[in-house]
């Protein structure tokens, strides 16, 4: 054999040699994804809640991380970045930007003020982030709403009250902290029933600033002012210092007073009986069930599911209207307390969607 060919054949068997090693390499690469799905990516959720000093947002707050734990659980999201403190609007969008630097998926933002927050939340969505204003409807492009109609909320109590009173009498009211979104559709919802009934008077207005016992003090202070007082409106937990104002006072005619869907309020209102059977009340539930029922809302969206439009209402088109989990009064009184058994006495009346309810109601 000449030398020229002793070099072909050797540059065969080396190229030989390699397409071999090559092949040998490449085969478990090409086994994998058969037998390897690939894994998909965990989404981020932030919550900015700018008000704790409440059972409601405390509640909310536990609730949260309990359904996010379930998706946790399952992969689906990584991790609940929650920005909660008592602050006013300067202090929600630093909250908000907070949550945008850690590059969240989705925001869900329970506002402190009906409209402060617009160009930051316009922000968020224009970052591709999905922003759902929860328990307040905002009326922001692109900006989703989850919880109940406020101001039909504060209307089937308003309502109660007025039918209570005859359609006669002389009334206060005690209100959240002025400009905050549900305290806003609250009271316009007030004043639409209460303009039906010209023969109600509402002597005062003052802020209980949905505390206990600030609403104690300012129903104290009514009741000094107008002793001859028919009844009274108010909200939230401060209906439970307001009642105990009217127990301590103990007036010779108890005002009639809406209450609010809490064990404490319901037991209270038991007590209240038992001083005065002619006393009566009305607690209708607003739930922090809406805000991880939101969160079940954005983790649907989040994968690519399609919400029905179809379904929504509100100022924009953008809300996720809830039924309310429950309305008490003196003739279900004791199905309200029985919904109480083996809760603490901050526990509000409560309802979670759950994951199927989610998809089966709102997406297509």
């Amino acid at each position: 054999m000449s030398a020229k060919s002793k070099k072909f054949v050797l540059l065969v068997t080396v190229m030989v040699t390699i397409l071999s090693m090559m092949t040998a390499c490449a085969a478990p690469a090409t086994e994998a994804p058969a037998t390897q799905a690939p894994a998909g990516e965990a989404f981020t959720i932030g919550i900015s809640n700018p008000f704790i000093s409440s059972e409601y947002r405390t509640q909310m707050i536990d609730e949260l991380i309990q359904v996010n734990k379930e998706y946790m659980d399952q992969g689906i999201t990584s991790e609940l970045v929650i920005e909660s403190a008592d602050t006013d609007v300067a202090g929600q969008i630093q909250q908000l930007q907070n949550l945008m630097a850690k590059n969240v998926d989705a925001i869900l933002v329970n506002p402190g003020d009906v409209s402060g927050l617009n160009a930051t939340l316009e922000e968020a969505v224009g970052k591709g982030i999905i922003v759902i204003s929860v328990d307040q409807e905002l009326n922001v492009p692109k900006v989703y709403n989850v919880g109940i109609d406020q101001k039909e909320w504060a209307k089937t109590s308003a309502k109660w009250l007025a039918d209570k009173l005859g359609g006669e009498g002389e009334i206060v009211q005690i209100e959240g902290f002025p400009g905050h979104p549900a305290n806003v559709a609250r009271m316009e919802g007030v004043a639409e029933v209460l303009a039906d009934y010209p023969g109600i008077t509402v002597l005062a207005t003052d802020t209980g600033k949905w505390d206990e016992a600030t609403g104690q003090q300012v129903m104290s202070n009514f009741l000094s002012a107008y002793p001859n007082l028919n009844g009274y409106w108010t909200q939230d937990g401060m209906a439970i210092g307001a009642l105990q104002a009217v127990m301590a006072a103990n007036p010779a005619e108890w005002p009639q007073g809406v209450g609010e869907g809490r064990c404490q309020y319901l037991k209270l209102w038991q007590e209240a009986l038992a001083l005065n059977p002619d006393f009566d009340s009305i607690a209708v539930a607003n739930h922090p069930g809406v805000s991880p029922t939101g969160l079940r809302i954005a983790v649907n969206m989040l994968q690519g599911k399609e919400v029905d439009t179809s379904k929504l209402g509100g100022a924009n088109g953008l809300s996720f209207v809830l039924p309310l989990a429950a309305v008490i009064t003196s003739e279900n009184l004791e199905e309200g307390l029985a919904m109480c058994e083996g809760q603490p006495d901050a526990y509000l009346l409560d309802d979670i969607l759950t994951d199927e309810e989610v998809v089966s109601t709102y997406f297509k």
